[in-house]
């Protein structure tokens, strides 16, 4: 929950400075670069746990698949699409989760998973293609589509990286992970930050600046990290659900975006379809 939590806080504040004052490339960089650093700082305490050798190649792709894929993607996406849509979309991933878990085979079938995501997936398609529609000017169809391949890189992480997240210390992932990934973007992308002008940022837009740079990365996959050793996978991602509720309560509060009626009603058809999908967990358990 904390984990959402924060996430859903990302979405207006990313998109208060993304593409206006901080090109994307610039800010996934930068982010990367803070969370290594913070990522180091429980070693102070707790020492640095040894990885198995065989076990680097799986943290190279985890890196690569979390820390860099799913943070250009997020990125570039809410770039181009209004924070309300984004944080619908990030919902799918629990159907996400039980599409991978079904073709990993650690999950099976039932009537209800099916209607569950037929539903769902017709939810967030409709979401994603209204993106064209006049009524909706701060978003772009590929900014939706960048947002689901951020969620299916999350739902991806969330299916086959269990194993390995429960087998050494939560700190010792992460770090290895973000200084990994920092290591990635730094000739990719440090002269996008180098090059990027501060001198229009308020003291409003740095706050926010600081809040993204800091929160959102390492404290949230901290979070996520320990649920997946306590928790399923589907279970863990159904609390994807506050992500809207809290992204449009701020993104309206703050006047970066309008609730529409067209997309109140799609994200309420994609929520009954996850709703769906996790009631069918309910019912074979008891």
């Amino acid at each position: 929950m904390g984990c959402n939590v924060v996430w859903a806080c990302d979405y207006p504040f990313y998109n208060l400075l993304l593409g206006r004052y901080i090109e994307p490339l610039a800010m996934v960089t930068a982010s990367l670069i803070v969370a290594a650093i913070l990522s180091w700082i429980p070693a102070i305490w707790e020492g640095c746990e040894r990885i198995e050798r065989r076990d680097w190649a799986i943290i190279l792709f985890a890196a690569l698949l979390m820390g860099v894929v799913r943070k250009m993607m997020m990125m570039f996406g809410l770039a181009r699409t209004s924070p309300i849509d984004g944080s619908i979309i990030a919902t799918l991933v629990p159907i996400l989760v039980l599409i991978i878990s079904v073709i990993a085979r650690v999950d099976r079938l039932s009537v209800r998973k099916v209607a569950g995501l037929i539903i769902g997936l017709a939810g967030a398609i409709a979401v994603v293609l209204t993106s064209n529609s006049a009524s909706h000017p701060k978003s772009e169809l590929w900014g939706n589509v960048m947002m689901l391949c951020s969620g299916l890189v999350t739902a991806l992480y969330m299916v086959f990286f269990k194993r390995l997240v429960s087998k050494y210390r939560i700190t010792t992932m992460l770090r290895a992970i973000y200084t990994i990934s920092a290591v990635v973007m730094l000739p990719l992308g440090m002269d996008s930050v180098v090059e990027s002008d501060f001198s229009d940022m308020n003291a409003r837009l740095w706050g926010a600046a600081a809040f993204v740079l800091i929160v959102p990365t390492y404290l949230p996959n901290l979070l996520l990290n320990y649920s997946l050793r306590h928790l399923q996978p589907t279970v863990s991602s159904t609390y994807t659900y506050i992500q809207p509720v809290l992204a449009v309560a701020l993104s309206v509060a703050m006047g970066l975006d309008k609730l529409h009626a067209d997309t109140v009603l799609f994200a309420a058809i994609l929520f009954v379809g996850v709703w769906l999908v996790i009631s069918s967990y309910r019912s074979s358990a008891q």
